[in-house]
């Protein structure tokens, strides 16, 4: 009996009942049965030898596609078990989990050993070993009693608490290659030889399904690709991002620290706090070039505003609450309600708006101490929020003029970045018409302009849509930094009004506003970005002087003091250390401009330019050095 199969081009194929995924691969093409590794039956992605019993929607997963590249890697971290289990013993490992993650996989395993770089090579070598045998990697459908026998038998107690833990009338499978077996949904490989190109990463603890009141287990990360060149190119990448991170530039370059007594509070040093004050300024300019008035709001207020803005029943566990005079207060996480309370200080005409307002405002929010990252993910950050209050007939308006500024500033710093409309959360307040209002009016902005963008679903703020900025660094890292939120809530949780050309009072429409998002988290990534060599606007350092000898060092002074007189960041090095030395130190620093200062300088009135990325660009004149860098300071280049 032949059975309809409809393909993902919208043609049938007729194929006896019983058939195969990759029989049906097969009957298309030589060519896609070699490069299938799964198939997507009915949406269900399944093995390739899972048969086909009746009419259905079938699509063959290759490794070219996001879905068998996870098939890939998540037999890659089976395989990986394996090779542990061989190593230490059947008994020794106790299995937890090993799911595919962005870039790579996982295994969380209970050993007494604890595993080092070393080890992680001998596992290696065991992987290309169960590679080499090819062994068929075979699913069997059991029941739950069959899995508790099994898993029992092996002692995996940690296989049998998840086993427990499956709903009723879950699926239960095991995958079974050579003498290894495991509890797993699927699909895998047919085979351990179609695995071609791996590496294991890195070991680290992690608590049993991440509760730190479970024991602690050896977590083994690792990546796979079907190509060695990929495998080559995104272990390149790795170590580029190594040597660009923010938490090791940051120490390095002397910008910002980290204490105990505060974790996850950012200490910023004098180098660091020139770069956050340029970025600040920045900011400003742009923003006052464009009418909007800065303000400063508390950083802590009365509970009642939390409640009432609906943070408190939605944020509350990420607040921190203080008792002030018997009252409950609470940090800002947020300025929002801040500016809220500044509209309405007093009765505002529709003539007042659009009204558009910005602080640079430090909040607090709870991180989990695991979750902390350096600069990318604190407690405390300062925002560089805008609140505009706007007539319903200024929203498209004045977002197109938001959309602008945010591409004029992001392309001052080299940024590319995507675009995407987030839609109504599932924890969402106030009502679906007011919702939809505010989602068609997003679309309609970008629409209108002709904006490329993707929506992703329900993750609005919980009071409004938002367009969110999706910046990619120099290594193409997405970090998500701008963002527009169209709001209609928080004017009616406020009460806000204005007099209209009617006479009669109306609510605004609020839209929320930031550029960087977290200045914090914004220089991190910067830094990450430039990999420390900021562009010469925001070097804590323009220029580093370098007196040959001490005899020089007068006439260093001299040059530091004009070139400061003038706005640019001078510091002297002058050590009794060789040049050549000092030179490297400062290159090691990544400052912009050199100025080796000697007999022919101090006669002449010059300096010996090295500019980095450059090299010695010969004796000029002082007055020539001043212009050539207050020139590309002021370009921002």
């Amino acid at each position: 009996m032949d059975i309809n199969v409809l393909l993902p081009d919208g043609s049938n194929r007729r194929v006896p009942k019983g058939t195969t995924v990759e029989q049906v691969a097969e009957s298309i093409s030589i060519g896609l049965k070699k490069n299938a590794v799964a198939g997507k039956l009915n949406d269900k992605l399944v093995d390739l030898d899972q048969v086909v019993e009746e009419d259905c929607r079938l699509e063959i997963v290759t490794l070219d596609s996001p879905a068998g590249l996870e098939v890939y890697r998540h037999s890659t971290a089976h395989v990986m078990a394996q090779a542990v289990k061989r190593i230490y013993g059947e008994k020794a490992v106790k299995l937890g989990i090993g799911p595919v993650i962005e870039d790579g996989f996982y295994y969380d395993m209970d050993l007494e050993k604890p595993l080092s770089a070393e080890d992680l090579d001998r596992i290696e070598q065991e992987m290309a070993n169960i590679i080499q045998e090819n062994l068929p990697i075979v699913r069997k459908v059991v029941s739950r009693q069959e899995a508790i026998r099994i898993f029992e038998k092996l002692e995996e107690p940690l296989k049998l608490e998840l086993i427990r833990d499956l709903p009723e009338d879950a699926v239960i499978s095991t995958y079974e290659q050579g003498e290894f077996l495991d509890l797993c949904r699927g699909p895998h490989l047919p085979s351990t030889g179609r695995i071609k190109a791996f590496k294991l990463l890195t070991v680290s603890g992690a608590y049993w399904r991440g509760d730190s009141s479970n024991s602690m287990l050896q977590r083994i990360y690792g990546t796979a690709f079907p190509k060695k060149n990929q495998l080559e190119e995104h272990l390149h990448f790795l170590e580029e991002a190594k040597k660009r991170d923010h938490r090791k530039l940051g120490k390095q370059l002397e910008l910002f620290m980290f204490s105990e007594e505060a974790p996850g509070m950012p200490f910023y040093l004098p180098k660091g706090m020139t770069i956050r004050t340029e970025l600040e300024n920045f900011a400003r300019e742009m923003q006052r070039q464009r009418d909007y008035e800065e303000v400063r709001t508390p950083l802590m207020m009365n509970n009642r505003v939390w409640e009432n803005s609906g943070h408190w029943d939605h944020y509350k566990d990420n607040m921190y609450f203080t008792n002030v005079d018997e009252t409950k207060y609470a940090l800002k996480p947020m300025n929002c309600p801040g500016h809220m309370l500044i509209f309405k200080n007093k009765l505002r005409s529709y003539r007042d708006l659009p009204m558009r307002i910005c602080e640079f405002g430090q909040v607090h929010r709870h991180e989990f101490s695991g979750a902390l990252n350096g600069m990318l993910r604190v407690r405390t950050f300062c925002q560089d929020d805008a609140h505009l209050f706007v007539l319903p007939e200024q929203i498209e308006e004045e977002i197109g003029r938001i959309i602008e500024l945010i591409d004029q500033m992001y392309q001052v710093f080299g940024l590319e970045y995507k675009i995407e409309l987030s839609t109504r959360p599932e924890d969402s307040m106030g009502s679906e018409e007011l919702w939809e209002q505010a989602e068609s009016s997003l679309q309609s902005v970008l629409d209108n302009r002709g904006i490329a963008y993707r929506i992703n679903e329900g993750d609005g703020a919980f009071y409004g849509p938002k367009i969110d900025f999706h910046i990619q660094d120099a290594l193409k890292r997405s970090w998500q930094c701008g963002t527009i939120q169209l709001d209609f809530q928080m004017p009616e949780k406020f009460d806000l009004l204005y007099v209209g050309e009617d006479s009669q009072k109306h609510r605004p429409v609020v839209i929320h506003r930031a550029v960087y998002g977290a200045i914090d988290r914004f220089m991190g990534m910067l830094t990450e970005h430039y990999a420390g060599a900021f562009p010469l606007w925001l070097s804590p350092v323009h220029a580093k002087l370098l007196p040959v000898s001490e005899n020089y060092a007068d006439y260093a002074y001299q040059v530091k003091a004009r070139l400061e007189q003038a706005g640019i960041r001078v510091e002297i090095d002058a050590r009794n250390e060789k040049l050549g030395y000092r030179i490297r130190e400062a290159q090691l620093e990544k400052v912009p401009y050199m100025l080796v200062l000697g007999e022919q300088e101090k006669n002449s009135g010059s300096g010996s330019v090295r500019k980095r990325g450059e090299g010695d660009l010969g004796s000029i004149a002082l007055d020539v050095i001043e212009e050539m860098i207050l020139g590309e300071i002021a370009s921002k280049v």
